[in-house]
């Protein structure tokens, strides 16, 4: 087993693996995302993020899905090669065709898990009543056309994770950083950071929630 997860045709998918294994480890003694040190800087329009699961559950768990399917299906389409033409296919080719089979079935993987998570770790509640709310962003550094996640209340002071990107695109806003939703587009929020000055923002455009 372990020639075979060593293997240099297979070494990206054991990667991949080992890697949501660290990912599971770091949270299960309690360190988080941050402690990961994973970037969430996500090119790519809203529809797209709202097929893979982003913004339905958090975005962590987006990306130990597809590092799960991704090294699994991977693995299977070699053993499958090597046992139809002796040998495995070329990195070139596996690595393109695993990514083609993970990439829609993390989408309904998450999919599928937002309807039996916990409603604090869900989007129970329409978005749009998410405008106006402040948040957190949780992971990544939000720039315009490359959306974080950021983790809101609403008003029944229930959790929802949610893509952000900065209103002025001179400021991204980095993790850690309080935001105030201003505006949503499909899955994708704006929303103005301390940077911009938050608080007189509140006071001015929206009034204190």
């Amino acid at each position: 087993m372990l020639e075979t997860l060593t293997a240099p045709a297979n070494l990206p998918f054991s990667a991949a693996l080992a890697v949501m294994l660290l990912i599971g480890l770091a949270e299960a003694i309690g360190l988080g995302a941050s402690a990961a040190h994973l970037d969430a800087d996500l090119d790519g329009d809203a529809d797209l993020l709202g097929w893979l699961g982003i913004g339905q559950v958090p975005l962590l768990i987006v990306i130990v899905v597809f590092l799960t399917l991704f090294g699994l299906l991977g693995l299977t389409i070699q053993q499958v090669a090597e046992g139809v033409a002796t040998r495995p296919l070329p990195l070139v080719i596996a690595v393109p065709a695993a990514i083609a089979a993970a990439l829609p079935a993390t989408g309904l993987f998450s999919r599928g898990l937002a309807r039996i998570l916990p409603r604090d770790e869900t989007t129970a509640v329409s978005l749009d009543t998410l405008v106006g709310k402040r948040g957190t962003i949780t992971i990544g550094t939000a720039r315009r056309g490359s959306p974080a996640q950021a983790r809101v209340r609403d008003s029944h002071g229930q959790s929802h994770y949610v893509m952000v990107e900065p209103q002025n695109e001179d400021h991204p806003i980095v993790e850690g950083e309080t935001v105030l939703l201003v505006r949503r587009d499909g899955h994708v929020f704006t929303a103005i950071g301390t940077a911009d000055g938050l608080t007189p923002h509140i006071h001015e455009q929206l009034g204190m929630n």
